[in-house]
């Protein structure tokens, strides 16, 4: 009975199971064959826009104090990201992420799972290194950037081919959103 649901459901969603070693994971992305699975406790492989550099020229600041839950998988995957673009990560595990943000004036409205501080400025959530870079070099007024939520597809959030539309928002010390960059499909 599960397994006929699940050919029915599983396609409508996007999304596969496989089992491994006893265990069934969820992959999103399956549908369109973007994931491949190896066998047994082998990783599963994608492949992503975001390691593709495309700000080489940024030479300003380059350590990053990142706050993070400990128990958060995709924090890790952002900070993996940035490293692969050239930034020294120092890496902070809290449960205390609420206060991180109200210390740094982080809108409410623009929260996601880490934030990040590098230059002076504050780096809410999936951000991509090339939009961190472009925005450190326009040395701006805004306070920082934010990608809110978790949007499958962002740096850290790959999903094989399903990607959300997202927007990076830039921000104001008195909580003043703007658009920074959108992303419809890329």
């Amino acid at each position: 009975m599960w397994k006929s649901y699940f050919k029915w459901l599983l396609p409508l969603a996007g999304v596969a199971v496989v089992g491994v070693a006893g265990l069934f994971y969820w992959l999103p992305g399956t549908e369109n064959n973007t994931q491949t699975v190896a066998s047994d406790s082998k990783a599963i492989a994608m492949t992503t826009v975001w390691d593709k550099e495309t700000e080489p020229s940024y030479s300003g600041v380059k350590e990053v104090t990142v706050y993070r839950s400990p128990s958060c998988g995709c924090c890790g995957e952002w900070v993996k990201h940035m490293q692969k673009h050239g930034f020294k990560i120092i890496d902070n595990k809290t449960e205390d992420m609420e206060a991180i943000k109200q210390k740094h004036n982080v809108p409410q409205q623009l929260a996601s799972c880490h934030t990040a501080i590098i230059d002076g400025y504050v780096m809410e959530g999936h951000i991509s290194a090339d939009d961190i870079k472009r925005f450190l070099a326009s040395k701006p007024k805004q306070i920082g950037l934010a990608v809110p939520g978790m949007s499958l597809g962002t740096p850290g959030m790959e999903a094989g081919s399903r990607k959300q539309p997202f927007t990076v928002a830039s921000f104001n010390k008195d909580g003043e959103v703007q658009v920074f960059k959108e992303y419809q499909s890329y």
